[in-house]
């Protein structure tokens, strides 16, 4: 049965390398297929949370902006992908402000069960990716019917162009699997 596959890439750079992955991971995903779809955070409007709270009773975040939309894609869908590069060993900052503002999600029906994390960095350690890893399941922990299905790091990825192919075919296996 195919899944509806939200993935959402959050390089501010044009055809960075976690976005690469995420592209790679959308085509293995559609050769199941499954019906997907990509949203990059590069160039959208996501303004901060204020922490009103209001969205706990309306179920919608009263400012109005890119991250109204994608939170309501990210309520439909079966699977969220986020793909981000490692800045200081955490998230981007677009990404972590996107988390911040699904609070209208999390007291939703929403539909998603499984996450997927694509990182890159440009650290070539394994562990640089530990604090992307539980920011996102710091996130996911108030989600409870939704678990971490993966995790692709791609280490040593300073410029664009420099995943290896090794971790691109990762990633599409990945997404074929997804």
């Amino acid at each position: 049965m195919a899944k509806k596959i939200l993935v959402i890439a959050s390089s501010p750079r044009k055809n960075g390398n976690s976005t690469e992955l995420a592209r790679r991971f959308c085509e293995g995903a559609r050769e199941s297929g499954n019906d997907v779809e990509i949203e990059e955070l590069r160039g959208k409007e996501i303004k901060f949370c204020t922490g009103c709270l209001a969205c706990q009773k309306t179920g919608a975040c009263v400012l109005r902006d890119d991250a109204c939309s994608i939170t309501e894609k990210m309520r439909s869908a079966d699977v969220v992908v986020f793909a981000t590069p490692v800045y200081f060993y955490g998230m981007s900052g677009q990404m972590k402000t996107l988390l911040d503002r699904t609070n209208p999600i999390f007291s939703s029906e929403y539909k998603f069960r499984e996450i997927y994390l694509l990182a890159s960095a440009a650290d070539t350690s394994a562990g640089a990716i530990d604090g992307t890893s539980e920011g996102v399941k710091g996130w996911l922990s108030c989600f409870d019917r939704a678990r971490l299905k993966g995790v692709l790091f791609a280490a040593g990825a300073l410029n664009p162009g420099d995943v290896s192919a090794k971790k691109l075919n990762e990633a599409r296996e990945m997404g074929r699997k997804a």
